[in-house]
């Protein structure tokens, strides 16, 4: 039966390939993939020869239209990427979408892929977290990105290029403030790397020495006590009183505007409630 399988490969060290993988490579008619002498180098080290079928950034859309009719002749492709699972910040989300609207079989198989590795050894949160991608190359579009992800209380993830990562760091530092976050690189491969601390301390670090490999960044979201400090500060100017008629003629009851304000300014109910008493 032909079929397209999506084939996750090591991100650098190439012992962590699965035994299915190689399996899928060998019985596959023909591995299209992003760089051939890449994809090579996985395919001598087992021993596996197959027609490589090149399908990158750029001719995405011709390539993916003959991957798909090739399918539909009968013939069972490999889609595999440079590193890691195709389709996530890779033009393997082109095809899948394709074959996805035209109704051909695809296969997904499990696999490696750097944005779960730096988030399990990051220390930080894994119980929510949102993963970004590559931002916008220019220094405006990139901080208004992340502008909208400063108030939220999930790690972010995002993939960064090595010339441009020290710009990245200084974008997180105006926008979220010194926030905890890792930056990871090399994942899996000799020199492996993780550094973690405010995003000041991992900047100084760089300082000194060129940034190189493929980066990942994690970046611990706002606490819940960053936003309640955040909205005391807001309102600090204001008396319970103000604070109260400022929701009151915005349109809020009294019962809800008293919840508002006791919630915003750690406040008992209670005391809130007895302030209200004295709102005409």
């Amino acid at each position: 039966m032909s079929i397209l399988y999506i084939v996750p490969t090591p991100i650098g060290n190439l012992k962590d390939v699965s035994l299915r993988v190689l399996e899928i490579l060998q019985e596959a008619d023909r591995i299209a993939c992003e760089d051939t002498r890449v994809t090579a180098k996985l395919l001598n080290r087992y021993e596996i020869k197959k027609p490589l079928l090149s399908y990158r950034e750029h001719n995405e859309m011709e390539v993916s239209e003959e991957i798909l009719r090739l399918v539909e002749a009968g013939e069972t492709i490999a889609l595999v990427s440079d590193a890691g699972m195709p389709g996530i910040s890779d033009p393997g989300e082109v095809i899948i979408k394709k074959a996805v609207e035209r109704g051909i079989t695809f296969n997904v198989l499990p696999g490696p892929s750097a944005l779960m590795n730096a988030l399990v050894a990051s220390g930080l949160s894994t119980r929510r977290f949102t993963y970004l991608g590559f931002l916008d190359k220019t220094r405006k579009k990139k901080r208004e990105e992340l502008e909208e992800f400063v108030g939220r209380e999930e790690t972010l993830i995002l993939y960064e290029a090595p010339h441009r990562i020290l710009d990245t760091l200084e974008a997180v530092r105006e926008v979220f403030g010194e926030r905890q976050i890792c930056l990871s690189r090399e994942l899996t491969k000799l020199y492996e790397e993780h550094l973690r601390g405010t995003v000041s301390e991992v900047l100084h670090h760089y300082e000194e020495k060129t940034p190189k490999g493929e980066f990942v960044l994690v970046i611990a979201g706002k606490t819940k006590e960053e936003k309640q400090k955040e909205l005391q500060d807001q309102f600090a100017h204001l008396t319970i009183h103000e604070h109260l008629l400022q929701y009151i003629e915005e349109g809020y009851s009294k019962k809800d505007a008293v919840k508002r304000v006791a919630e915003e300014r750690s406040l008992p109910k209670k005391e809130v409630y007895k302030e209200s008493l004295n709102l005409s």
